[in-house]
């Protein structure tokens, strides 16, 4: 292990996958950047605004960390070889790529989320969550009613994924999620996301690939598949590799944050009342619950070379989580944190992340849930808690299970 220049030691106490935000008060006070044993065998954690929004900056740390994570889940004398494809797909998704292949995916896949092209969804976005509230009768869970399906046939309808395997990938991403978010990945966990992955992969390469190369559409994976014949996308693995990352990617933060954001409201019925009288808040509701209870709370990094941080010395492959959800609740950066403020002035949460891995899909997870809020709020204003919301206690994906709901009548 790492020999500590000025570095703190902090402990993961039991509720952190419930409740991290104690957790994160606590390390920020202690420092910047702190050492933790208890993410991946040992990591550091940057726990500041200032520093994450640097880190996720800076080139001397590489996006490029899944080989030893992967294999570690193997345990102790297990047979590394059974994860090789687990591990020579999920190790191409641009998420875990550096220059100069994250840029070059990124050219190929940014256009489809560009504002001006996600116009062209609105009204069929509108039509699809007004016809979900308008299912919310009596008591439901909120979940299962809409956070899970909405966000599974949004981008289902744009990577032209057959509605009917909806069931499917969610299983599927859900799978991946556990291991993605696991502090110490179990070699069971590793052996399900593997599972999902290449089923999801399959899926792809026997059914949806052949039918777009017969007849190239306006989805993403046209797009990629376009990519692939001018050579800006690799065939095989780094092709399904985007195709599954933007599957998992598309699902897993939206319905988290549909579920996260609609607690936080109902727990706070005097911000839930100013947003039914001001729905001209919905965006920058939207902004806010981003930074109260992000749906992503880290990152990871690994170090390219020795270089110092905080006055530390971090050595070459040491792993750096840039805490996403601390940084969202420094004092420093944002007037009394820990407070759910709809008017609040953003000053720049970093949900989305920052530098050149900002989440591609941002615009579209804020329409999304823009599109929920409205229609909540038009529709559904007596909208309450009926029963004890169930924590999916990932620490990284933080979400909920359930979230038990009284919807009023239809207005």
């Amino acid at each position: 292990m790492t020999v500590l220049d000025t570095a703190p030691t902090v402990t993961v106490d039991a509720d952190f996958g419930t409740d991290p935000y104690p957790h994160y008060r606590r390390w920020r006070e202690a420092g910047p950047l702190c050492w933790s044993d208890a993410f991946f065998g040992g990591a550091w954690l940057l726990t500041r605004h200032n520093e994450v929004e640097a880190a996720l900056r800076d080139p001397r740390l590489s996006a490029q960390r899944t080989g030893g994570w992967v294999m570690a889940a193997a345990g102790e004398g297990g047979d590394r070889g059974e994860l090789q494809p687990f591990q020579r797909l999920f190790a191409r998704a641009m998420l875990f790529l550096d220059a100069p292949d994250h840029g070059r995916l990124r050219q190929v896949l940014m256009p489809a989320f560009r504002p001006d092209r996600l116009a062209a969804l609105q009204p069929e976005l509108d039509a699809t969550v007004n016809a979900l509230v308008d299912g919310l009768e009596g008591e439901v869970d909120f979940m299962a009613a809409l956070a899970r399906p909405l966000p599974a046939r949004v981008i289902g309808r744009l990577m032209g994924v057959d509605p009917a395997l909806d069931t499917a990938f969610m299983r599927w991403c859900e799978d991946i999620a556990v291991f993605i978010g696991a502090t110490r990945p179990g070699h069971g966990q590793v052996l399900r996301a593997q599972r999902s992955l290449l089923e999801m992969s399959a899926y792809f390469e026997r059914e949806l690939l052949p039918q777009r190369r017969r007849a190239l559409g306006g989805d993403l994976v046209s797009d990629l598949l376009r990519a692939e014949a001018q050579g800006q996308v690799g065939a095989g693995a780094e092709l399904l590799a985007q195709c599954a990352m933007l599957l998992f990617a598309g699902y897993e933060t939206t319905r988290n944050l549909l579920g996260n954001g609609v607690l936080a409201l109902l727990s706070h019925p005097d911000q839930w009342q100013l947003l039914c009288q001001r729905p001209d808040l919905v965006p920058n509701a939207v902004r806010e619950l981003l930074r109260y209870d992000s749906p992503v709370q880290w990152t990871g990094r690994r170090a390219r070379q020795d270089l110092e941080l905080c006055g530390q010395t971090v050595r070459r492959g040491e792993l750096i989580l840039p805490l996403i959800g601390s940084a969202n609740r420094d004092p420093a950066r944002h007037a009394d944190p820990d407070a759910l403020r709809l008017g609040r002035e953003q000053p720049g949460a970093l949900s989305f992340g920052s530098g050149a891995h900002v989440c591609i899909g941002a615009f579209l997870t804020q329409m999304e849930a823009q599109a929920v809020l409205g229609a909540l709020v038009r529709h559904r204003p007596g909208l309450g808690l009926a029963g004890r919301p169930v924590r999916n206690g990932n620490p990284l994906y933080r979400g909920l299970e359930s979230l038990p709901l009284w919807a009023g009548p239809h207005t």
